[in-house]
């Protein structure tokens, strides 16, 4: 392949590719900032490995999973850090999808960083249990109860209008 049609095709890719993994960076994330980060470090990392990833057939699913392993890898690195008591003002995102159930953004953003990464590859990207244990290198039994310790966790701390949850969680089909 000829280097500057494979630099023209990354650089399609990442133009058509970027609102949605902004979306997903987000998602993981909870911040705008820290989402545009984790997309722009995955591209590099995606752009380095272009010719052998597109070969593959799935240069989404690379980009992806190395968001998905950028975060879990910067949520350890955070765990150690001193923690403050007040949780500073958050921007609210221009997205009408994420905006739609604003009330359980906090939520989310409250759950352990690998109970929020279980939930958002399952119900927002709609991974199974087996694409979730590789993505985030845990076994699919971690996956399962991490899963459930934060629907559970999720329920208890937010709840639609009428103080019901039965919409908080619509399994895929």
């Amino acid at each position: 392949m000829d280097p500057m049609t494979g630099l023209a095709d990354f650089e399609e890719f990442a133009r058509v590719r970027a609102a949605g993994l902004l979306r997903y960076g987000f998602v993981l994330t909870g911040n705008e900032h820290d989402a545009a980060d984790l997309v722009q470090e995955a591209l590099v990392r995606l752009g380095v490995r272009w010719a052998r990833v597109r070969r593959q057939d799935d240069p989404v699913g690379y980009v992806r999973t190395t968001m998905a392993r950028l975060y879990v890898s910067w949520w350890r690195r955070r765990r150690r850090e001193l923690l403050v008591g007040e949780v500073p003002d958050r921007p609210r995102s221009d997205d009408p999808v994420l905006d739609d159930r604003s009330g359980l953004w906090p939520a989310l953003l409250r759950l352990p960083p690998r109970q929020r990464a279980v939930l958002v590859l399952r119900y927002y990207e709609v991974c199974d249990d087996e694409e979730i244990a590789s993505v985030l290198g845990i076994s699919r039994g971690t996956v399962r109860s991490q899963a459930a310790r934060g629907l559970a966790r999720l329920r208890e701390s937010w709840a639609g209008a009428d103080g019901s949850t039965a919409d908080l969680v619509k399994e895929p089909k």
